[in-house]
């Protein structure tokens, strides 16, 4: 079978891919030019990196394509009507950077609420002022969005005493982590009695601009907004002018809307802002990790057994398998 991996120069590049060269013929893409010239006859896709690499225009030319794996948990960038509409298989990397960004949204709490910044601050000034900080153990947190990622910020955050809750695309009950799970109608009034409220949510387009101007103005003075999921889902010029009103106490982002965030945009000088250039998830060896989820992948795919993290591309994500 022909493997093409778009976004790689060599096996160098994709730790661990070398265990399928006894039965795959591997080829690479690390450009839009190479992504036309591999597609013709490739069986399988690996999306490693998509940068540069325009899979839409060049669709026409995926004449033997049954299946691509994708190697993030968001998959917005990938999508197109025409693999929408196709019957090409699409999984992701779902589960590999659930526990990392939880513990990113646990650093961001504890930073704040332990007025991190300020001590690093006044330590290059050389200033000793005593002050007191605000516990966790008892706060209030709202997760919106729980899939596989809002449920390990759930988990993490109810195990230092916080209490958290969940809000969905539709309500459910008996959830293992949350308990009750609330809809979208409840996530302003819900979001009133929160000291954090954490954004999970994919990019479809019914989460674009879901935490807008009514949204931040529902929020506690004492409220500390987080968006890990996808930049769009947040009107950035409501948020801007909540923080600068001091309607909210603070919010910390590691997506945006245009990444790379361009040197001018004003959210880089805006206050109680804290900026991260989309590295929630990112560890040192997740490389080799999702290498392996692709690999156990692609034993089911030759096995013919169903392939884990399929991906609804209607939806736009990956459900709980």
């Amino acid at each position: 079978m022909k493997l093409l991996v778009a976004g790689a120069e060599s096996l160098d590049d994709v730790p661990g891919l070398d265990a399928a060269t006894d039965f795959a013929e591997i080829h690479f893409a690390p450009d839009d030019n190479a992504l036309a010239t591999g597609l013709p006859g490739s069986e399988i896709l690996l999306g490693w990196d998509f940068t540069g690499c325009n899979l839409g225009d060049h669709w026409h030319l995926a004449d033997s394509l049954r299946w691509i794996h994708w190697c993030g948990a968001g998959v917005d960038r990938l999508l197109f009507p025409g693999l929408t509409s196709s019957d090409v298989l699409v999984t992701n990397a779902r589960g590999i950077f659930d526990r990392a960004m939880a513990e990113t949204v646990l650093g961001y709490m504890l930073a704040e609420a332990k007025r991190f910044r300020e001590s690093w601050d006044l330590q290059k000034s050389h200033s000793w002022l005593y002050r007191r900080s605000d516990r966790l153990l008892g706060q209030h947190a709202l997760v919106v969005g729980v899939g596989s990622i809002g449920h390990a910020v759930g988990e993490l955050l109810q195990a230092v005493g916080i209490r958290v809750q969940g809000v969905g695309r539709t309500a459910r009950e008996d959830d293992p982590v949350f308990g009750r799970i609330h809809d979208m109608a409840d996530l302003n009034r819900l979001s009133a009695e929160q000291d954090w409220v954490i954004g999970v949510l994919p990019s479809t387009a019914s989460t674009r601009d879901v935490f807008d101007a009514e949204f931040f103005a529902a929020l506690s003075p004492r409220a500390r907004f987080i968006n890990i999921g996808r930049g769009d889902a947040v009107a950035e010029d409501a948020l801007q002018q909540a923080l600068q009103s001091g309607a909210i106490a603070g919010a910390m982002l590691d997506v945006f809307k245009q990444e790379p965030l361009p040197e001018k945009n004003p959210l880089w000088d805006t206050p109680n802002l804290f900026v991260s250039p989309h590295i929630s998830g990112d560890y040192h060896s997740f490389p080799r990790d999702m290498v392996e989820m692709f690999l156990e992948n692609l034993s089911r795919y030759r096995s013919g057994d169903a392939l884990a993290n399929r991906v609804d591309k209607v939806q736009g994500y990956a459900a709980r398998d």
